[in-house]
């Protein structure tokens, strides 16, 4: 599921969809757990342990994928984001950030940080663009020459009006 968080709430779209996004919801629901294991005429300790190695017990674990890199983005995602999640941070943050670890902790959320992409995935890609098997079209806003790489950097600030502008050498155009 991807959802555009300038539509709507990721979370509470997360939340409709069976996700944990509670730590109080979360011990009510272990709470029951343990009643109804309890009530069984096996040891509840090994109806979970069963439970367990058959993978019933395993959490929804969503992704969520940081790619704006503005200080206090990190901190808002482990705050809003469900239980066990894990968080995708490939936005780079240009200045020192800060986020509260208690509730990575608390929520066990996975925290990984990405640098990219490899030399083989840009070989990759470059090659199906050029083979024609990916249309980039939608993605590019604006092309610009090699005069107008300036304005363009200008004109990549208006996240509402651009995100990709393509450098053609050949072209004289600028924004």
């Amino acid at each position: 599921m991807v959802v555009d968080p300038a539509a709507a709430s990721p979370y509470e779209a997360l939340a409709s969809r069976g996700y944990t996004t509670s730590i109080a919801d979360h011990a009510a629901g272990g709470l029951k757990t343990m009643k109804g294991l309890r009530s069984l005429p096996l040891p509840w300790h090994l109806t979970l342990g069963a439970l367990k190695a058959l993978g019933a017990t395993a959490p929804k674990r969503p992704i969520v994928f940081e790619c704006v890199g503005v200080p206090g983005i990190i901190d808002r995602i482990i705050t809003d984001a469900p239980l066990n999640s894990r968080v995708v941070v490939a936005g780079v943050c240009m200045t020192p950030d800060r986020f509260r670890p208690v509730m990575a902790i608390n929520k066990e959320i996975d925290l990984r940080f990405v640098m990219g992409y490899d030399p083989l995935e840009f070989r990759d890609t470059l090659r199906m663009l050029a083979d024609g098997k990916i249309d980039a079209s939608p993605l590019v806003t604006g092309t610009v020459g090699l005069h107008g790489v300036a304005g363009a950097f200008d004109a990549l600030a208006a996240p509402d009006k651009h995100a990709k502008i393509v450098i053609d050498p050949r072209s004289a155009a600028v924004l």
